[in-house]
């Protein structure tokens, strides 16, 4: 259970209190842990092992963890390598309370990616101080997700102002992610594709209304501030440290692979490989889903492979990644 804590907890202006999960199957630790946290305004849980620990951070998740290395069942190595290991807990921060061993034992810590050691007995200057960093760690992590969500809802923006239909962005960002899982891609590299999808046309946000809802063919200066999404997008992205990953996949996305795309003429590997996909997703989402500025209707998913092969003939992909993009819609196995 969660143990009350005082008023202080809520901090100032009733912010929520960071949440610490206690895990030691020893009774008297985790009554001595919690009673240290409590007293500073922190809200604490406990669990008695490791399994019980995971449960836990699944049904509510805490915003830091001290975790006991030697408990009965899963050790806390174990503990702290599969939540490192899981997308939705990695940024976590885990607290390794170590033994009488402690050099071997942070060297395994280390190994299973915790973010700090305590060694027993634990001294209370040092846990309060620990934890107290780490909670900041936390609340700039959590900032960085905030802005990322903002961005997200503004990427959505884009879908209704530019007349996409309905699940452009989610399109997007469905067909770039599992693309990326075809291809064996890490976690990492999934979710900034997936972001990618999202954010890719965000500098369509600086683009007049006048050239977004025209129904003619562009005149070739405004398909020229069309083009210019591409570094305005960059830009506005820049101040970001949550997105970086994401700014060569909106810079780069209209690259070609020959070197006659834009807005940096970049040929070959040069270009990056989650821009190289996410252009090649955008290529099939454009010519299956009508655009306010171009004039033919959307066509099937056949005609976009044929399109995409087409294109990659002409050295505007890498051949190899169009037939493997196109070995999905073949097979049924790219859902929207």
């Amino acid at each position: 259970m969660t143990h009350a804590v005082g008023a202080s907890a809520t901090g100032h202006g009733g912010v929520k209190p960071t949440t610490v999960l206690v895990v030691d199957d020893d009774d008297s630790i985790r009554r001595l842990f919690t009673t240290l946290l409590a007293r500073e305004g922190y809200a604490v849980d406990v669990a008695q092992n490791g399994l019980s620990a995971l449960e836990k951070v699944r049904s509510s998740p805490p915003d830091i963890i001290l975790l006991d290395v030697t408990m009965p069942g899963i050790s806390g190595f174990e503990v702290c390598a599969r939540l490192k290991q899981n997308q939705a807990t990695r940024l976590t921060p885990i607290i390794l309370v170590t033994g009488l061993n402690a050099a071997e034992q942070r060297i395994e810590g280390r190994q299973s990616g915790a973010d700090d050691f305590l060694t027993k007995p634990v001294d209370s200057t040092e846990l309060l101080a620990r934890v107290g960093a780490l909670a900041r760690q936390k609340r700039y992590t959590d900032d960085f997700d905030s802005a990322t969500s903002i961005v997200m809802t503004i990427a959505q923006m884009i879908e209704s102002r530019d007349g996409y239909s309905d699940g452009h962005c989610h399109r997007m960002s469905n067909y770039a992610s599992t693309f990326g899982r075809h291809l064996g891609l890490g976690a990492d590299e999934i979710q900034t594709l997936s972001r990618g999808g999202f954010l890719h046309d965000i500098g369509m946000l600086a683009i007049p209304d006048a050239i977004i809802h025209t129904s003619r063919s562009l005149t070739p200066e405004e398909f020229e501030q069309i083009k210019s999404h591409t570094i305005l997008g960059d830009r506005l992205l820049a101040n970001l440290h949550s997105l970086r990953a994401v700014r060569p996949i909106v810079r780069h996305h209209h690259e070609r692979f020959d070197g006659s795309g834009y807005p940096d003429k970049l040929s070959g590997d040069a270009i990056p490989l989650l821009a190289q996909i996410t252009g090649i997703v955008d290529v099939f989402e454009g010519v299956t889903t009508k655009r306010p500025y171009q004039s033919q209707s959307a066509s099937s998913a056949t005609h976009a492979c044929d399109v995409l092969m087409r294109q990659a003939e002409r050295g505007w992909h890498q051949q190899d990644l169009v037939e493997d993009f196109v070995s999905l819609i073949t097979e049924g196995k790219l859902a929207a």
